[in-house]
């Protein structure tokens, strides 16, 4: 009879819950796979944590480490040592991690610690910026990954640039299964384009949380400034970030003219772009899903880790005066980057442990 492999999955902020979603369906249909979530708690409002997990019907986390606030270090440091004590116990075969953020990190290191096998989704991203927590993050995750699943080719090669080759794949964009998934959903179970009583296509949707624009008054006046002058051309709705919110405050800065929520849903975002002319954002996920939808999209940072997105002409960095030709993005894949995952991961551990 063929091995069902342990998986422990971990996770702690809204894109990773989506991206697991797509994984915990193709690990279920796979049918050689047991899978453990964890929630580290990263983000913790009802609205970024629990509601995703309902709307993409991910199983209830196994664990919650309940871990929150703080700086980097205390918050990665509390999540290491949770992790290490679940992983003493639990012993599972691999552990998968999401992207780029401190929940990604303290996973990976607990894990490649212990020498369990770390299966990193979204691996070889970067933006070169080490100013950014991110790209620390994804670099230090890739640095101790044992199987790294890439969504372009582009990242393929920021990998061999770094001396990494073994067990590297491109699986397309977890993403974009997401996005396909949320579409046969979002249309008939949002109502939130009516609700704000927004005009389909003739409005932005814009999200704002990266702390290189929050923590910087400079750059956070710039965002303002942006929203404020697409205001004048049509409606800006902007789902607030706690993080965000408190930026703004402590800064002395409003949002006269834009239409402000509290953090939405998975379903209702996905709604919102399907229906929006633009998307202004400093989030990475948010520029790809502006292009699932064909939407423009213009970024609030100097540097992608989505190249493509820019190259292909659905997005522009705030610093460049105009849009690329567009074309097409073969890179992300046909909405089956999940499937090809589960199949390496389980080829990969089939081997290791026979």
């Amino acid at each position: 009879m063929s091995k069902i492999f342990d998986i422990l999955t971990i996770v702690g902020a809204r894109p990773q819950f989506v991206k697991a979603a797509t994984l915990s369906r193709a690990f279920s249909k796979h049918g050689q796979f047991s899978e453990r979530i964890v929630h580290t708690g990263q983000h913790f409002d009802a609205n970024m944590s629990d509601n995703f997990f309902a709307e993409l019907s991910i199983p209830a986390p196994a664990y919650n480490l309940h871990i929150s606030g703080g700086g980097h270090g205390r918050m990665t440091g509390r999540m290491l040592e949770g992790i290490e004590a679940l992983l003493t116990d639990a012993r599972p075969d691999a552990v998968l991690v999401y992207g780029d953020t401190n929940s990604t990190l303290a996973g990976a290191i607990a894990a490649a610690k212990m020498h369990i096998p770390v299966v990193h989704v979204e691996a070889g991203l970067r933006s070169f910026n080490r100013l950014m927590p991110e790209e620390i993050n994804r670099v230090l995750a890739d640095h101790i990954s044992t199987l790294l699943l890439c969504p372009s080719s582009k990242s393929i090669k920021n990998l061999a640039t770094e001396g990494i080759t073994q067990n590297v794949h491109h699986v397309g964009d977890v993403m974009y299964d997401a996005t396909l998934y949320a579409k046969k959903h979002a249309s008939t179970k949002s109502s939130v384009v009516n609700a704000l009583n927004l005009e389909p296509g003739a409005y932005a949707i814009a999200t704002v949380h990266r702390a290189e624009n929050t923590d910087c008054y400079e750059n956070l006046k710039r965002v303002v400034t942006v929203l404020k002058e697409q205001a004048d051309i049509c409606d800006v709705v902007l789902p607030l970030h706690p993080r965000t919110k408190a930026a703004l405050t402590r800064h002395g800065l409003n949002l006269n003219g834009i239409i402000t929520t509290d953090p939405v849903g998975y379903l209702d975002m996905q709604q919102l772009l399907s229906e929006a002319s633009l998307v202004i954002t400093d989030s990475g996920g948010l520029q790809k899903e502006a292009y699932f939808h064909r939407v423009p999209c213009l970024t609030l940072r100097s540097e992608t880790e989505w190249v493509e997105t820019v190259d292909c002409g659905w997005n522009r960095l705030w610093d460049q005066p105009q849009y690329a030709p567009q074309k097409i993005i073969e890179e992300y894949g046909n909405g089956t980057a999940s499937t090809i995952c589960a199949d390496i991961i389980y080829n990969y551990l089939k081997h290791l442990k026979p």
